[in-house]
This record gives C-alpha cells, structure tokens and sequence, in this order.
C-alpha cells in the first residue's frame, strides 16, 4: 500500500514538473514544444475521474497547436472540448486571433489598416469631413467626433489619430471658418447628405428607427457612394429585421471601403441575420483581420465558431481555405433608375460601367443643382442572389490602384482663390495657421498680431498659448487643399514670399537696425525685447538662419547714427507676455550708406570695415605701442575697487589676452574693444573708436582716455 502511495506520488510530481515545462515552453512562445508536452500529458491519463484536468490539458494543448500553426490539429481538440458542452466563448479568443492573423498574413494585410480617405475625409468615422474642427497640431476631425471622445470621457487629451500627438481637451471645440464655408459652397449636397445623417443618428437614438431610415434614404441620394451612410443604414435595417437590405448596404460599402472593417461588420451582422453562418464567421474574421482589437466583431467571431464546431466541419473548411475570400465580396449589377434625369453616375449605371474604375473616393466638386435626381434607396446596387462571387482581394487591389486625389484641369477653374485668403494679408493663405477659435490666417500674419496682442484679429479672444509656446502647426488640410485646386496660384504666392525673404536676408543691402545703444566686435551685449517691431525683427533674423542684425546709437536728426556694429545671436528667452532676453555678441564693423524702414523697425545698406594693415617699421612701431597700452590698461583694471572688478567681470569677462598677431582680425585686438565697453564714457566719445579703420590711432585714443582717468582717480 506504501509503495502505490510512493509511486502515484512519484507520478504526480512528474505530471507537475512536465506541466511546468509546457508553462515555460509557451511563454518562450515555443508553442510546437508545449504542444507536444500537453499532447504527452493527454495520453498518461487513464482515470475517467480525471476529467476536468483532462479538458484544461486538452484546451492548453488545442491554444498550442492553434499558435503553432497547426490549426487541423487545434480544430479536432476544439471539436471535443464543444462535443462535451464545455467549449464557452471566452475560450475561443487564441483561435479567433489566430485565424485572423492567418488571414492577414497571407493577404499582406497590416492591422490597424486605415481605409482609402478622400483628400475631405475625416481619420476618426473615415466619413467626409462634417463641421471641421482643426487640432492644434495642425489636423482636421469632425467636430462631432471629437466631442463623443470629450462626451465619453475616454481621456483628459485627445489623441491625433493622424501624428498620435496628445492634446488637451478644450470646453467645446469651434469650427475652421474657411474649411466650413468651402465645404457649404463647393460641397454642398455632400454637406447636406451630413446633415441628414446627424438627423437620422438622433432619430436613431430615440428610438424611431423608420423615421431614422427615412433621413438616410434622402442622404444617400445626395451621396450614393459615402460609404459610412450606407454602413449605418445597414445597421438601421438590420435593427428593424430587414436583413436583405441591410446585406445590400454592407455589400456596399466594403466595395467602396474594402480595408475598413466597420463594413465588414456591418456585412457579417446581416449575414448572421439570415442564419447564413458560414459567411458571417468569415466577415468577422476579416473584421478582426484589419482591426485586431475589434471587440464586437471579436465576441461575435467566437460565437459563430462554438456554433459553427459540428461534423459539418464548417470550420475546417475555412482553415483548409487558408481563409480565402473568393465568395466573400459581391459582384455588383449597377443599374439605373428607370425615370428621371440621368446623373453622371446613373449613366454609367445604365451603361453597365462600374463607377468605381471611374471615381475616386472623394466627392465630386460640382453644383447642388447637379444633385437632384431622384433614386431607388436600392437602385444603384442590386444583389437579388446575394451571392458572394467577387474576390476580395481584388477589392483592395483595385483600391489601392485608386489614386487619393483627382484630376484637378476642370475643377480648379471652379475654386475662388478668395475663398482661401488670409483676412489680414488679403493674400492666399500661405503656411496657413488656424486659431483655436477657428479663425485661419497665415504664418507670418498671426505671429505679427500676436507681438502686438495676445488677442485672435477676428474675434477677440484671447489666445495666450499662442503667445507663450509660439508653437504654430500648419493646418495640412487647407494647404492640400490649396495645392490641389489653385496650383498655379499657389506657385506665384511662393515666389512672392521668396522674394520677400530673400531681400530680408541680405545683410549688405537690408541690414535691420535695433536702435538702442553702442555695441563691439567680441563683446557680449545682452538685450531686453519688448517692443513689438523688435519682436518681428528679431523673430526674423532667427528664421533666416543668420541670426544677424545691427545695433546703432540713436540720433536725433538721423534716426540712429552712421556707424555701428553687428550682432549675433546666441540665445534667445521667450516670457508669456511677449517679452525676450536676447543674448548676443558682436561681430562686425559698418558704416551707414542709407536710412531706410520695413513694418516699422528701422534698415540700412551698410559698408563693413577693416582696419588698414601695416608692415616693417611701421608695424614694429605699432606692436610696441600696443603692449604699452595693454600694460597700462590691465593696471588700470587691477587698481579698481572689488565691488566694481566683480559686476564688469560678470557681465563681460575677464580681460582678453593679447593677440599674437594683432593685425589678425579686420577689427583689431579684442581687448581693445572690451576695454572700450567697461571705461565710463560717454557714447558719443566711445562712437569715433568705432569709425577708426588705423589701429595706431585708436590705441593712441585709449591711452589718452587712461591717462585722462589715471590723473583724475580720487586718492
């Protein structure tokens, strides 16, 4: 008795140990591995008590063999475990995910695939843009998406679905003026077949489902190929029994949109509404195959599966397939009404051509007048067999040879550039900027205003983030837009504005001036910016990537003086009012040749200056005087007081040291011009030192100065 009890014990500590191998085998994802052990494991038993153990051995051993790729294998575990009545839902998700994941791989599919966008689609319904909303980062979402995510409380940001930025959640989100009027004017039945279907989705909501019907029928005959109406009159129709209709609809739309899943759904649902199954299970498997974290298509796949496990081997079936799609899209007969005007597209209809080679995903830019023929609700598509004959793949081959934008010849005489103009400018919006209260100006035209007030120009609010970050994103919408329809318009305007930069960024001819105090080649000048002409002046010599500008003393005939210094800039800090400390240092001599003014800060045409070179005697002679003025001016320094010595070394520096060749720099020693910056003088003396061109003559100036200061020091 002993001994038995010795060797089932024996028995059960090598049955735990194995169970632990395969527990580390298929978290290595070494899924053949495990799969064996279970296997191993499923044959030792014997005991018909042991059952229960014996069905988590045989779910373990059915994930494994699923994960591995041995799906035939995994379906007959499968079968059993449903045979016995203990096969839930919930313990089908590795083999929905599986199939899933065989089906897109073997169609070169990604997940997460985003459907075909027209240039006005919106990244979150995929539908046309309705009420445009556009982002901080410079996208544009339909204002009633984003307010079902604020509504919803998912999250205190909402995120881009385009760059997957974060962005804050505002207390109501405000229109892009321009992008509404153009859509309301150029898009009109597109616009309105929108309405109806924010009609219809109220409807819908409170409960009048033929009400709701009646909104959609109007809107897809505004609109027949949007496919987000025809995948929300199918769910309309499938909520009422209608499952046929709704079969239509969802056919529908996944010829418009074969990679979005929401119409796969939308088809399955119907399917599965006509107990057709089979077909269902497929459409929910290529649902999960595009968006893997689908949950309802998911819970529904699994669902299916459970029924679908019978000898009838329905789901083998689909394995042996390697889930092909041959039956799954419909082969459409695209027929006319049989009264009324014609449109473009009923003709090509009644002519048995597929508007689909002939269109593209965008709506067409014509008159509402253009848009009053009346339909069937079910004329442009008929499936009296619903059978399911067209590949699927050659959907999506057919979509991805569809190119996103359309032949822009006929339409772009169509498009008003006045449409697209900046209301500061007058001009066509170039680098466009859209305010949070949806108000569009261009780049430079709101940088402008907000150096004058943190306030929008249009409406008044303030915008004090725009202020505080200067972070401006183009709003990538009304740029395609622009490109799209006003080409050539588009090219002048660049010109322009590359003209307009080009003279900006000359500093020989189009020197900006910053009219404050005297500035030295090599000797840090700090500034504090506040008035807004500077602000401009500044921001753009940061933008030109010289980062150069000029700094002159006042005049009271002139304007500033006729001589002065370059600066550059090394560093830059912007306050939340508007203010910056700049930090420059100084480069270059000049000389004013002529006074002129650009958006009100002062320019000149200037002429640089050197100091004329010596040789011989005349060298040795000015090399002797140079070290007697450095002596005496390092002397000078050194009898300072110590409070004094202190704030000049901290603003300032140490003293230079002495050059070793000091016709080195076209500006001379820079101890010289350091020492200039710390003598009390006034400015109007230090202004002839920087006139000098003779070396000799300005260390002979100095060594005047220091005499001058030696003699009159207090004792």
């Amino acid at each position: 008795m002993g001994g038995n009890e010795r060797t089932m014990g024996s028995e059960g500590g090598e049955r735990q140990e194995m169970l632990q191998l395969a527990s580390q085998a298929f978290e290595a994802r070494n899924f053949q591995l495990a799969a064996e052990i279970y296997e191993c494991q499923l044959e030792a038993i014997r005991d018909v008590q042991a059952e229960e153990r014996e069905s988590e051995l045989r779910l373990n051993h059915a994930h494994c063999l699923a994960l591995g790729g041995r799906l035939a294998e995994a379906l007959e575990q499968y079968k059993v475990l449903s045979q016995r009545g203990i096969l839930g839902t919930q313990k089908l998700e590795v083999l929905v995910d599986c199939l899933a994941k065989g089906m897109r791989d073997s169609k070169g599919w990604t997940d997460g695939d985003q459907p075909a966008r027209g240039l006005l689609g919106c990244s979150k319904c995929t539908g046309t843009l309705y009420e445009p909303v556009t982002l901080r980062c410079g996208h544009t979402h339909c204002k009633n998406c984003l307010d079902r995510e604020r509504d919803g409380g998912r999250a205190s940001a909402t995120l881009c679905k385009l760059c997957k930025e974060k962005l804050p959640v505002p207390s109501a989100y405000r229109i892009n003026v321009v992008l509404n009027s153009f859509l309301n004017k150029y898009f009109a039945a597109e616009t309105r077949a929108l309405t109806l279907r924010h009609e219809g989705n109220v409807l819908y909501k409170n409960k009048k489902p033929q009400a709701a019907l009646e909104k959609y029928h109007e809107a897809i005959a505004l609109a027949p190929r949007d496919h987000l109406l025809l995948s929300n009159r199918a769910q309309i129709n499938a909520s009422m029994k209608c499952f046929e209709d709704a079969l239509h609809d969802g056919n529908a739309a996944c010829i418009l949109q074969p990679t979005w899943s929401k119409g796969h759904l939308r088809r399955a649902q119907a399917l599965a509404g006509l107990q057709k199954m089979d077909q269902a299970l497929k459409e929910y498997i290529i649902c999960i195959a595009l968006d893997s974290e689908h949950k309802t298509a998911k819970s529904e796949a699994q669902k299916a599966i459970v029924n679908s496990l019978s000898p009838s081997n329905a789901l083998e079936n689909l394995r042996k397939e390697n889930l092909d799609t041959d039956d799954i899209c419909v082969k459409k007969e695209w027929k006319a009404h049989s009264y009324g005007n014609l449109t473009k597209a009923d003709q090509m209809m009644s002519d048995n051509k597929d508007p689909l080679k002939t269109s593209t995903a965008r709506p067409a830019l014509t008159s509402p007048e253009q848009r009053t023929t009346q339909k069937n609700k079910y004329d442009f598509i008929k499936d009296d067999k619903a059978e399911l004959t067209e590949d699927n793949s050659k959907c999506f081959k057919r979509a991805r040879k569809q190119s996103p934008s359309r032949e822009h010849d006929e339409q772009s005489n169509l498009v008003d550039p006045f449409d697209l103009e900046c209301s500061l400018c007058m001009r066509l919006l170039y680098e466009p900027i859209t305010t949070p209260c949806g108000h569009t100006f261009c780049l430079k035209c709101i940088e402008r205003c907000m150096d004058h007030s943190p306030k929008c120009p249009l409406c008044k609010e303030i915008l004090p983030e725009y202020q505080t970050l200067r972070k401006y994103s183009k709003t990538s919408l009304i740029e395609d837009l622009i490109a799209h329809y006003l080409p050539e318009v588009l090219a002048e305007r660049k010109r322009v504005n590359d003209d307009e930069m080009a003279e900006l960024s000359n500093l020989n001819k189009a020197v900006p001036i910053f009219i404050c105090t005297m500035a030295y080649p090599n000797v840090p000048c700090p500034l504090h910016v506040f008035e807004p002409c500077y602000r401009l002046m500044i921001r753009r010599c940061m933008e030109f990537g010289n980062k150069q500008f000029g700094m002159c003393m006042s005049d009271p005939v002139k304007g500033f003086a006729d001589f002065g210094c370059i600066l550059e800039v090394r560093s830059a800090e912007l306050f939340a009012d508007g203010r910056s400390v700049v930090d420059t240092i100084g480069r270059r001599r000049f000389k004013v040749l002529s006074h002129n003014e650009k958006d009100g800060y002062s320019m000149a045409n200037v002429e640089y200056l050197e100091d004329v070179k010596v040789a011989g005697e005349p060298y040795t002679e000015l090399l002797s005087l140079h070290n007697l003025v450095y002596d005496q001016a390092f002397k000078w320094f050194s009898s300072l007081k110590q409070g004094l010595k202190s704030r000049i070394l901290s603003h300032f520096g140490p003293i230079p040291r002495k050059d070793s060749d000091i016709q080195e720099s076209p500006d001379g020693p820079g101890w010289c011009w350091w020492l200039l910056a710390v003598l009390p003088l006034e400015n109007r003396a230090q202004l002839p030192f920087l006139a000098m061109t003779s070396l000799q003559d300005r260390l002979n100036g100095i060594r005047r100065v220091l005499l001058f200061m030696s003699r009159n020091r207090p004792r």
